[in-house]
C-alpha cells in the first residue's frame, strides 16, 4: 500500500454551540450597574472639569483623558449589554469584562485626579 489507497476522512463539521441563556435578572443587573457607574463618571467629570478650583495642569489633563477613556469603555459596555446577543452567556461574560475594565480605568483616573488636586507633586504649594 502506498498510502494513497487509504480512505480520507473529512473533518466533521462542529455542531452548533448550544446557546445558554442568562438567568432572569442578570442583564438588568449589569445594565443598572453600568448606568450607575456611568452616571458617577459623568458627574465626576463635570466637577473635575468645570467646578473644581485651580488651574489645569498636565496632570489634570492626563487624569481627564483617562477618565474619558473610562467613560467610552462604559458606553461600549452599555451598548453591548443592550444587544439581544448579550443574552448569551459567552457574550455576557465579554460585556462584564468590558465593565470591569472600565471600572479599573475609572479608579485609576480618580486616583490620579485626587493626587493632582491635592498638589502632592506640585512644588509651588
Amino acid at each position: 500500500m502506498t498510502g494513497d489507497d487509504e480512505p480520507k476522512s473529512e473533518p466533521m463539521p462542529s455542531p452548533e454551540r448550544q446557546r445558554t441563556p442568562l438567568p432572569p435578572g442578570y442583564r438588568e443587573g449589569i445594565i443598572t450597574a453600568i448606568t450607575v457607574l456611568l452616571g458617577f463618571s459623568l458627574a465626576f467629570f463635570r466637577f473635575w472639569g468645570f467646578e473644581a478650583e485651580g488651574h489645569w495642569s498636565s496632570g489634570s489633563v492626563f487624569a481627564a483623558s483617562i477618565l474619558i477613556v473610562a467613560v467610552v469603555m462604559q458606553i461600549i459596555a452599555l451598548f453591548r449589554s443592550l444587544r439581544i446577543a448579550d443574552d448569551d452567556e459567552i457574550e455576557y461574560r465579554k460585556t462584564v469584562g468590558w465593565f470591569v475594565a472600565s471600572a479599573v480605568v475609572l479608579f485609576i483616573a480618580v486616583l490620579i485626579a485626587v493626587v493632582v488636586f491635592s498638589g502632592v507633586f506640585d512644588p509651588e504649594r
